[in-house]
């Protein structure tokens, strides 16, 4: 087929979680290209006459959606989905309103509410209720990657957490809201769409093994991009703890299981758990197209049962095809 490639529109400049998705475009554009398909590579334009205008230059047959931030926002990701939905273009990845309704952290956070699936308890300015005692942890509503996670994130009472997210909001900009601080463990649960269903591959646990006692549990912004500092090679992923706990490997996948269907998901997602001292496990947050590089989360949980990972790019586009 002749695929297009889309991606994000990321300056030379852009920080490193932006320009993570020209190296996903470049190992997706490769294996596509082994894989005996016609490839073109083009960013993103939130323009409906330029991007119809491209699809019939390229003369694409399907496109490969790796649209995560417009206009710099991850806020704006669901405009590439709902462009290519009104053109009736085949495109992989979730839709327009899966996207639109996992990319608002609190929208979701209601929809799991009501769909009875388990989620930390959560509050929003500018009144901030609900906030009681323990730990709450402040993140941004609408944008992904751990934007401005730290240690710093996580506080204690009303005032803490209303003077972070004013601090946040200013050095970021966008909503911001505290979630209750489960301070558990952490599991990310992929998930790629397999004959019309989901596929739950081996579920990984984040370790915090070389944590100094009583910080905070996080994955922060320098954990998942700064190579140089040691929050980077202090968290690992690891998949041997199913062995001894198949009951809670059995419960997430059922719970991830039933946010593909509650959200509407396809093609492929992630879905991340705290579990807490208990065993109890709570969604964090649900990502359709999550990050395809080769050595990335999804990547890593297929070569646990050994699918290569040109394998996950065709079963991504079977799925785009067939949706």
């Amino acid at each position: 087929m002749k695929i297009l490639v889309l991606h994000s529109d990321v300056p030379p400049d852009a920080p490193p979680d932006d320009l993570d998705t020209l190296e996903q475009a470049k190992a997706i554009e490769t294996t596509l290209t082994r894989l005996d398909h016609e490839v073109s590579l083009a960013a993103f334009a939130p323009d409906l006459a330029h991007l119809e205008a491209l699809i019939a230059r390229e003369c694409a047959d399907l496109v490969f959606n790796l649209v995560e931030t417009v206009w710099g926002r991850g806020l704006h990701a669901s405009l590439a989905p709902a462009m290519l939905e009104q053109l009736g273009v085949p495109f992989t990845g979730g839709s327009a309103a899966s996207l639109a309704a996992c990319g608002d952290k609190v929208l979701a956070k209601r929809i799991m509410t009501g769909a009875e699936l388990p989620t930390p308890a959560w509050s929003e300015p500018p009144h901030w209720p609900n906030i009681g005692e323990g730990r709450w942890i402040v993140k941004s509503a609408t944008e992904d990657a751990s934007l401005g996670l730290d240690d710093d994130s996580v506080v204690s009472g009303r005032e803490a957490v209303a003077a972070r997210a004013q601090a946040s909001a200013a050095r970021y900009g966008g909503r911001w809201f505290a979630e209750r601080f489960i301070d558990g463990r952490e599991f990310n649960v992929a998930l790629i769409e397999r004959d019309g269903a989901p596929f739950v591959l081996p579920i990984g646990e984040m370790t915090f093994d070389k944590w100094v006692e009583g910080r905070p549990r996080i994955i922060g912004y320098a954990a998942k991009w700064d190579e140089t500092c040691v929050e980077y090679s202090d968290t690992m992923r690891v998949f041997d703890w199913r062995a001894r706990e198949p009951a809670l490997d059995r419960r997430l996948e059922q719970l991830s299981k039933r946010c593909w269907e509650v959200f509407g998901l396809s093609g492929y997602a992630r879905v991340d758990f705290r579990v807490d001292a208990e065993g109890q496990p709570y969604i964090l947050e649900i990502n359709p197209n999550p990050c395809l590089e080769p050595d990335a989360g999804v990547a890593a949980a297929c070569e646990q049962v050994g699918i290569a990972y040109a394998s996950v790019i065709e079963d991504i586009i079977r799925a785009a095809l067939h949706g």
